[in-house]
């Protein structure tokens, strides 16, 4: 199982950014699948998250309200859009996915850089 992650970049604050993860089979083979970070020294952490058993979808308090994920069944992605940006959310932005088969998959991460 692969993901594979594209759309990061550099933004202005206040911008937006929308970031692709592509997985190489349907996503509902998959727990669960989601978005984490991991900013210069620090630890990975998570961003938001949908579940496929009660099509449940979170987003960590930092970004509830700028950003929103988005599932297309069809195209097996998982979208996460980025509206106002701050410097704040600099980091690699790695896609997530738990397998039907409890594996823990990862992308190669994709750099977002917010620059004032």
């Amino acid at each position: 199982v692969q993901l594979v992650e594209s759309g990061g970049g550099l933004v202005q604050p206040g911008g937006s950014l929308r970031l692709f993860c592509a997985a190489s089979e349907t996503i509902f083979c998959f727990h669960s699948m989601g978005w984490y970070r991991q900013a210069p020294g620090k630890r990975r952490g998570w961003v938001a998250g949908f579940r496929n058993g009660d099509d449940s979808t979170g987003y960590a308090d930092f970004v509830k309200g700028r950003f929103a994920l988005s599932t297309d069944n069809a195209k097996n992605t998982v979208d996460l859009l980025m509206n106002n940006l701050e410097p704040e959310d600099t980091a690699v932005y790695y896609c997530n996915g738990l397998h039907s088969d409890y594996n823990e998959c990862w992308g190669q991460g994709t750099q977002v850089t917010v620059y004032s």
